[in-house]
């Protein structure tokens, strides 16, 4: 699979609920393109760096942090 462009507004909806989530702890559900896929986790926001490009979030599952890029990301909700 390609992966899917971004509008502006969508990627400031994405950066909006990932701050929102670090700062009220609330858990989210992650979508991000990794080789060729899109992935779906469900976790909790760490940290956040709009201008470097990352974030970090702890998954519910292994309760491991991972770093990713904000590009990566295709969507973010609340669960």
């Amino acid at each position: 699979m390609p992966k899917p462009l971004l509008t502006e507004e969508q990627m400031e909806k994405i950066n909006f609920t990932l701050i929102e989530a670090l700062h009220t702890h609330k858990q989210v559900y992650l979508t991000y393109y990794k080789q060729g896929q899109y992935i779906t986790e469900t976790g909790f926001v760490q940290f956040v760096d709009s201008l470097g490009d990352l974030f970090i979030f702890i998954d519910e599952v292994f309760e491991l942090r991972n770093k990713m890029k904000l590009s990566d990301l295709i969507d973010v909700r609340f669960i």
